[in-house]
């Protein structure tokens, strides 16, 4: 009998799935294994949400495993010394794992490498898993990596992709391996009250429903944030619950002005994937710093922990805010919005709003986060790094009813417009009647100050 482990990372499915592909075709038995190791818990990425969704997602994928003659084989402990030590039990000859872009699952991939050499066996790394097109693939002329998204996009859109693959119909797992118990959603403490189902098999109904109901207004609506039009399958993606590949494949086969778009935004996952593959050190580090620096102190301190409370005295961030407390997602206006009011009107580290992010959103990636956040903050890709989003022209615009705002900041939900998206401009008992702070700066005195401190005025 040959045998043959698939270590899953962050791609918790059995559908289009490479290395349980290859795994299946090339040895009579597999040992999916799935290890939690506390390196990861010391680096920060052990949020309650991701903890609760995770375990859902493992539970899944061990039912579909067992559905197909097999099981999910979960360990405790360092990857490298867990996943050694089952080969060495089983015999195993090779190690299936998604190629990773972090530069923790760089160090782990390359320890898992030396460490079964050393024992005559190998590790294969699977590129094209987690995302549609594996980073290093496209390169501008005379770089690493592309750091402009439209002639990336261009580049992309003109790829040749794979053809996503079926599941395995089944697979058999050595009968003596042991496991650790599969994690339980329940065992989590602290999760946002509206957390939804993780595992694979709800992130393919989520797909399949929004691909026939909500895809074709995707194009005009993906701003709107009342209209919550967005696909909220970014929990799926991160966790490999769902394969992009397929995403990109489904979405391009139904067409129209709604596929391009969400088939633009999956691109968008990639470019930052790509760029963090070529320079791991900007998920803390400035990919281009700026002058000046950050507001330090007290009162940035202050300020910071109203933002994270949403108490702003801005309506539409605060709704943001509140919206990401209570279910661990936030609309992705919402995302770029909050990331700028923080950033450049409130002058405050964007790292400091990437850690509450990654605290709490159920998609915490770091490629995605920190370089959206980098983005916004204007030390990232963006080649107009010194815009600022008005709070209230974006609510305006965006949430024009105000729907959006009284549904998470009830303070204002008797307010009709314009004063549910200005209400310091209410005066006397009509003002009083509000419990709802006044902003915490001016729009046009933190212009100024950003200004001032990035040396534009």
């Amino acid at each position: 009998m040959t045998v043959s482990v698939v270590l899953y990372t962050s791609d918790l499915r059995v559908h289009d799935h490479p290395p349980l592909r290859a795994a299946v075709g090339r040895a009579d038995e597999v040992v999916p294994v799935f290890v939690r190791d506390p390196a990861v818990d010391r680096a920060g990425f052990a949020a309650p949400n991701r903890l609760a969704f995770l375990a859902d997602c493992l539970e899944d994928l061990d039912r579909s495993l067992r559905e197909r003659g097999g099981r999910l084989v979960v360990r405790e402990g360092d990857t490298v010394a867990e996943v050694r030590a089952l080969a060495r039990r089983t015999g195993a000859e090779e190690v299936h794992v998604a190629a990773g872009v972090t530069a923790f699952a760089r160090r782990r991939e390359d320890r898992l490498r030396r460490a079964l050499e050393e024992d005559g066996r190998r590790l294969s790394v699977h590129d094209g898993v987690v995302t549609v097109v594996p980073p290093g693939d496209l390169a501008p002329q005379g770089s690493d990596h592309y750091a402009v998204f439209t002639p990336y996009h261009r580049r992309w859109a003109a790829e040749s992709l794979r053809t996503p693959f079926a599941a395995p119909r089944t697979l058999r797992v050595p009968a003596d391996v042991r496991s650790d118990p599969v994690p339980l959603r329940s065992a989590v403490a602290d999760v946002s009250p509206a957390l939804p189902a993780g595992g694979e098999s709800a992130g393919r109904e989520r797909l399949a429903s929004w691909l026939s109901a909500g895809l074709d207004g995707y194009g005009d609506g993906h701003d709107d944030l009342a209209g919550d039009a967005t696909s909220r399958l970014s929990p799926y993606l991160h966790f490999g619950a769902l394969s992009a590949t397929e995403a990109v494949h489904r979405a391009a086969r139904r067409g129209g002005a709604g596929g391009e778009a969400f088939v633009r935004q999956l691109c968008w996952r990639d470019f930052h994937h790509q760029v963090l593959a070529a320079r791991p050190a900007a998920a803390e580090a400035d990919y281009r710093p700026r002058p000046g620096g950050w507001r330090v102190g007290p009162d940035a301190d202050a300020d910071l922990a109203a933002w994270k409370e949403g108490r702003t005295g801005y309506p539409l961030v605060d709704a943001a805010m509140r919206q990401l407390a209570h279910e661990g997602w936030m609309h992705n206006r919402g995302r770029l919005l909050a990331a700028s009011f923080l950033s450049k009107t409130l002058c405050v580290d964007w790292r400091e709003g990437a850690r509450h992010f990654l605290r709490l959103l159920v998609d915490g990636d770091v490629a995605n986060n920190q370089l959206n956040w980098q983005w916004v903050a204007g030390t990232g890709t963006d080649t107009r790094p010194h815009r600022v989003l008005n709070p209230v022209a974006q609510a305006k615009r965006y949430d024009p009813e105000g729907r959006y705002v009284r549904r998470w900041v009830p303070e204002l939900a008797g307010l009709e417009r314009p004063a549910v998206h200005e209400p310091w401009r209410l005066t006397g008992p009509d003002r009083a009647a509000v419990a709802y702070p006044e902003p915490l700066i001016g729009l046009s005195e933190g212009l100024e100050r950003y200004r001032r401190l990035r040396g534009l005025s």
